[in-house]
């Protein structure tokens, strides 16, 4: 199969969007601890990015690693936990921080999941956020940007494992 990318969010784009982010949550979290879950693979270079624009001495960092995608460019609904946490959670303000919240049913299985482990608070942080491809209704805190129901790849996102390299997002069309 045959396909290009292209870019569609700038690395500029995404730098300042990413320290506006940082700002955002920075206050909503002054005087309080943060506990940060990364959700591997894709969100690592947004986690990095967004750590260092976080003003907060008392924030620590774990990461899951979750799969509803295998290699398809379509969610197959079925979400696996290949990674859990290292620590508890248990009164922790915790927020999930992620590369794309797209139908929504991985980040409802993982709010359910880490409910039941009797956190203070639960946000979500979401690079991108596809909202029309919502099948689950999920509250997302902080967006990055929102973007129309392309698949995309780059600064984390993959193809088939491939692309996340790229320091920009760019549209996966396959020709």
């Amino acid at each position: 199969m045959s396909f290009k990318i292209v870019p569609m969010i700038t690395e500029d784009e995404i730098t300042k969007r990413i320290k506006e982010l940082g700002a955002e949550i920075t206050k909503d979290y002054a005087g309080k601890d943060l506990f940060v879950v990364g959700i591997l693979k894709g969100s690592m270079p947004f986690v990095c990015s967004l750590m260092w624009q976080i003003q907060n001495e008392n924030m620590s960092v774990d990461y899951m690693c979750v799969s509803s995608y295998g290699g398809e460019t379509e969610s197959s609904g079925i979400v696996r936990i290949i990674k859990d946490l290292d620590e508890s959670i248990e009164n922790k303000n915790v927020l999930i921080v992620e590369d794309i919240v797209d139908t929504g049913r991985t980040m409802s299985k993982l709010l359910e999941l880490l409910s039941t482990r009797n956190p203070a608070s639960i946000k979500i942080c979401t690079l991108l956020d596809k909202p029309s491809r919502r099948i689950t209704d999920v509250k997302v805190d902080y967006i990055g940007f929102k973007i129309e129901n392309k698949f995309v790849a780059g600064f984390g996102l993959d193809y088939d494992q491939h692309f996340r390299q790229l320091k920009y997002i760019g549209e996966v069309v396959f020709n």
